[in-house]
């Protein structure tokens, strides 16, 4: 389930509609925005199977006028370290000039027949921002199929900071069209972050 909007009142209903944690969920976000103005906003609960046991996750994503927050909170069982189940909970604020990249992935079924506006099937927004950098290396070749010398390596390295994946079929048409409105909002956000740095 997600859910966007712009004002601190559609922010908090969304977290408690989530019905995860929502005193908890609540507290972490607004303290993290402080007394800034929502520009907009993603509430997004998945939840996913790990053996035996069904575990939780809520992901908030909050647009100011000047940051980029992203709270997570998961469940956690029972174990050495608790004899109690609980949660964690943690917030990033990330100022908007720092943000790298907003990359949307969208799946889209039958593409010869797509119409402009329809929705996606899938949407996944990877946001970058420095935090988290993947490296993919591979042994580099030359285009010689016989040669047998040491290229060394080749690989490249991806911003990976946030992802986040909704389905129209897991998570609802809405959840899709709500997505990618944050995604449009951040977007516009960094381009106009990134002028004003200039």
């Amino acid at each position: 389930m997600a859910k966007t909007g712009t004002t601190t009142q559609g922010l908090r209903a969304a977290i408690e509609r989530s019905g995860y944690y929502p005193a908890l969920v609540a507290e972490a976000v607004e303290a993290a925005i402080g007394g800034e103005t929502i520009g907009s906003y993603l509430v997004h609960q998945e939840t996913t199977f790990d053996a035996n046991e069904v575990r939780r996750h809520v992901t908030v994503l909050v647009l100011t006028d000047t940051r980029f927050i992203v709270s997570h909170t998961d469940e956690q069982a029972a174990d050495s370290t608790s004899p109690t189940p609980y949660a964690t909970t943690s917030t990033e604020s990330v100022k908007i000039g720092r943000i790298s990249s907003v990359v949307v992935s969208r799946v889209v079924a039958n593409p010869e027949k797509y119409v402009p506006g329809s929705l996606p099937r899938e949407v996944v927004l990877t946001i970058g921002w420095g935090a988290v950098s993947r490296i993919d290396l591979e042994p580099a070749a030359c285009g010689d199929p016989n040669c047998e010398a040491d290229h060394g390596y080749t690989g490249s390295s991806t911003a990976d900071d946030l992802s986040l994946r909704v389905s129209e079929a897991g998570d609802g048409p809405d959840t899709v069209r709500q997505t990618l409105a944050f995604a449009q909002a951040l977007s516009e956000a960094t381009a106009a972050g990134t002028d004003n740095s200039r």
